[in-house]
């Protein structure tokens, strides 16, 4: 089983170049695939329509 999520990977911080710093941030559960090749489907639909933003969210999956 996999959990898809989303997270963003960088976080405001005005003392590095461009205001931004790397920063792996928190998880937010999406739901569960029972493949792997499910999980890569769901996570490539919601980065093809959403928007990552200025901090990068994107949609990830994990083997759980």
């Amino acid at each position: 089983m996999y959990e898809v999520f989303h997270r963003t990977w960088w976080r405001i911080n005005p003392d590095w170049p461009d205001g931004l710093e790397p920063h792996a941030g928190r998880k937010s559960h999406m739901a569960y695939a029972a493949t792997e090749e499910i999980a890569q489907y769901m996570c490539k639909e919601y980065n093809d329509n959403h928007k990552p933003g200025q901090l990068s969210r994107k949609a990830e999956y994990d083997h759980v």
